[in-house]
């Protein structure tokens, strides 16, 4: 009786291979498949109508969509492709990606989908197999079950392949479960195992190739499209090309009317071009001149003058009008800077030219006492005169500096001075110590003091002299 049962249980499955062995090829498992090496050619819908080739899949960043786009095919190098993108926003997705699903399913149902199959089915016949010498209900009632839930799920994995053919021995197995249940004396039926594949989503049905004329209408009406000039022209350059290229494959009434179309298009756009070019370089440098002077108001007329211009040309070249209206901004706030730093000088340069004033008469000293430094440095001798001279000299100066109030602007150019005092009075007492005692050791020591006096002296100077100016632009 229980083999009776076993046989009766396993008669549906037998059914069950024969039908996933006639309606797949037999093929070995790893049996090598050759794969269409040739990338797809997948469709972007347009908002407006009509569609573009992508040769193979197109990649989605942020707002833009980038993709290959084919201009023809060339027995040498192959297909002739252009690389440009256009905004999502002009894109139907929805059929978009349904295509592209289409194009996946179509492509794996001619390239590997029979082959996967038949390995799939080679699996489940293999466990199936197992039933009939299985010997306890529940366990034949398991190995049934598990080969339901691989085959219901196996379609979803594989671009809804043989869905049909699938749903057919979902149902043999099902009979099959119910013989094994009742064996088991299990009398509710598990509803779960009546439920049918989900149905595929909707599919896009796949468009022919496009012939050469097509793909050409196409790259044009991308050119339109784009929103990128440089994109434009070298699309229109790439189109002009392609016609002298094609010229066998294209009808000769549509090969003037479009070689005419496309260079005139090609015209304007190298005209605007110019346009633009010739505005950027024109404001730049009245910009860049503006703000050397500090001419706030006349850089604000600029960009008004900018906006003008676009204005007159369209509208046409939106990114380079963003980057310039940026460059005439950072000299508009450089020119702002500027002015307020002159507005700060001329508050101050009462007080920088007194400071100025107080120091001159003894820095103008010290130059008729740069020979006695220079000789000094030179270790080329030094008379007491001169000596003494510089020892005066450093003594009178830092008193002056200790008793005036220098300008915070001046702070550092004060303690340098007082460091140039300091300097002259060391070079000339080592000096002296060095002619008492004989020391050419002290005599080098006062040459570099010496030297040092008269580079930070220098220094000063040049410092004082950039303070009475007025502020300049950094660049």
């Amino acid at each position: 009786m229980q083999s009776r049962c076993a046989r009766a249980a396993v008669r549906p499955l037998l059914v069950f291979l024969f039908v996933t062995s006639w309606l797949s090829p037999a093929v070995a498992a790893d049996d090598p498949r050759p794969l269409v090496t040739s990338a797809p050619l997948h469709r972007l819908f347009l908002k407006e109508g009509g569609s573009v080739v992508s040769y193979g899949e197109f990649a989605r960043l942020d707002d833009r969509v980038v993709f290959s786009m084919p201009l023809g095919v060339s027995a040498e190098s192959g297909p002739e492709l252009e690389l440009v993108d256009l905004p999502s926003g002009r894109i139907d997705w929805d059929r978009t990606d349904r295509y592209s699903q289409s194009i996946r399913a179509s492509r794996y149902a001619t390239t590997q989908g029979d082959a996967d199959y038949a390995s799939f089915s080679a699996d489940i016949a293999r466990a199936l197999d197992n039933v009939g010498q299985t010997p306890g209900v529940g366990e034949r009632l398991a190995i049934v079950q598990r080969a339901r839930q691989a085959l219901a799920e196996w379609p979803a994995a594989h671009f809804n392949f043989k869905q049909r053919e699938v749903q057919d021995n979902l149902l043999l197995l099902d009979e099959a479960i119910a013989d094994l249940r009742a064996e088991a004396g299990l009398a509710r039926f598990d509803l779960s195992l009546r439920t049918s594949l989900s149905l595929a989503p909707p599919t896009e049905p796949l468009l022919p190739a496009p012939a050469a004329q097509d793909l050409l209408e196409q790259a044009a009406l991308v050119a339109n499209l784009t929103d990128q000039s440089s994109q434009r022209t070298s699309l229109l350059v790439a189109i002009l090309a392609a016609i002298e290229r094609h010229l066998a494959e294209l009808p000769s009434n549509w090969i003037e009317s479009s070689r005419t179309s496309i260079q005139a298009l090609l015209k304007a756009e190298l005209a605007i071009d110019r346009a633009y070019q010739a505005l950027v370089a024109r404001v730049l440098t009245m910009a860049s001149a503006r703000a050397r002077t500090a001419d706030v108001r006349g850089l604000q007329r600029l960009v008004a003058d900018v906006r003008s211009r676009d204005a007159a040309l369209g509208h046409t070249r939106p990114s380079t009008v963003e980057g310039l209206l940026a460059a005439v901004a950072n000299e508009l706030d450089a020119a702002r800077r500027l002015q307020l730093e002159r507005d700060r000088w001329a508050l101050r340069i009462p007080e920088l030219r007194r400071y100025q004033t107080s120091v001159n008469p003894s820095l103008a000293e010290l130059k008729s006492l740069e020979a006695h430094l220079e000789d000094i440095k030179a270790l080329s001798g030094s008379g007491p005169d001169a000596i003494g001279g510089l020892l005066r000299w450093a003594t009178e100066f830092r008193a002056l500096l200790v008793s005036t109030q220098a300008p915070d602007e001046l702070r550092a150019t004060h303690d340098l001075l007082l460091s140039v005092a300091q300097l002259v009075e060391s070079a000339a007492k080592l000096r002296r110590e060095a002619a008492l005692i004989g020391s050419l050791d002290r005599a080098w020591n006062a040459s570099s003091a010496a030297a040092g006096a008269l580079m930070l002296s220098q220094r000063a100077k040049s410092d004082l002299q950039a303070a009475i100016k007025p502020p300049e632009l950094a660049r």
